[in-house]
């Protein structure tokens, strides 16, 4: 047990920065961490934290293991592609619970992930969600870094929240870009990394370029979302993708998404000259 007499955080870790940024925030609190890292997503830091490695069907193992190990919270991060029901290897638990699991999977991720969260709290857990577990990881309101939007970005802001907001509520993706009042790209399942890239393919006179830049991505969390898994996170990459294809900054709602080394982060559009931005509810 923790100095604060809390119980061991148990983080069921994907794959990504994400588990990694969680883990180092809670034992900079000086709390107990306990990586449940699944097999085929998860990545090679864990072995830095105590551990065990289970498939997604093991569902008994991973309950016993986060039990074992005094872990009273439990949290959910990182990627974790959407797995072949019929090829996940189930545990006796793994039986009992799956028919609910990929019941769920068929209303779309939100729900899929609300189905796991509810398999865990059954199970007498306290499942949190990133900005429980790391608050230092949340998006503030305002200007992060030097560089300011001018008009017209903001006004792409709020274009760019506005379809954010209706591509949430149908669960399709948390991401957007738009250019003069004009949508460029929305994220699906391919991740916002892969639609940013897709900007880069349309005409310039659709988009900006490194030389001029133009438009925003914006980043919320969808409506549906209960927060305790799944909010949109913004890293150095995402940095890089949006300056290599000419965007002029990013923006994120506060308090509701993730910044992964947020200084670094700052630093990085700083220096490519792009505006960090977030927007209040």
């Amino acid at each position: 047990m923790s100095q604060n007499a809390q119980p061991a955080l148990g983080i069921v870790a994907g794959g990504g920065e994400l588990p990694l940024a969680i883990a180092e925030s809670a034992r900079e609190n000086g709390r107990e961490v306990f990586i449940l890292a699944l097999l085929g997503s998860a990545d090679a830091w864990v072995s830095s934290y105590p551990h065990e490695w289970a498939s997604l069907g093991e569902v008994g193992k991973i309950i016993k293991t986060l039990r074992g190990n005094g872990c009273g919270d439990v949290l959910l991060a990182g990627k974790l592609a959407r797995p072949k029901f019929s090829e996940i290897k189930l545990d006796a638990k793994g039986v009992l619970v799956a028919p609910r699991i990929i019941a769920a999977a068929r209303h779309g991720d939100d729900a899929l992930l609300r189905a796991v969260v509810e398999v865990f709290e059954r199970e007498a857990f306290t499942v949190l969600g990133a900005q429980e577990a790391a608050p230092g990881l949340l998006a503030t309101t305002g200007q992060m870094g030097r560089v300011a939007p001018s008009a017209d970005d903001r006004d792409d802001v709020v274009a760019a929240f506005k379809v954010v907001r209706a591509m949430g509520a149908l669960d399709i993706g948390q991401a957007a870009v738009v250019c003069e009042g004009l949508v460029l790209a929305v994220e699906a399942a391919e991740g916002t990394d892969a639609m940013v890239a897709r900007v880069a393919t349309l005409p310039e006179h659709l988009r900006g370029t490194p030389a001029k830049r133009r438009g925003v991505l914006a980043k919320a969390p969808k409506p549906i979302q209960d927060g305790k898994t799944d909010l949109p996170v913004i890293g150095v990459q995402t940095v890089q993708n949006a300056a290599a294809v000419g965007l002029a900054g990013i923006a994120v709602e506060a308090g509701g998404a993730l910044i992964l080394r947020k200084q670094a982060v700052i630093a990085e559009a700083d220096k490519l000259g792009l505006f960090l931005l977030g927007v209040a509810p």
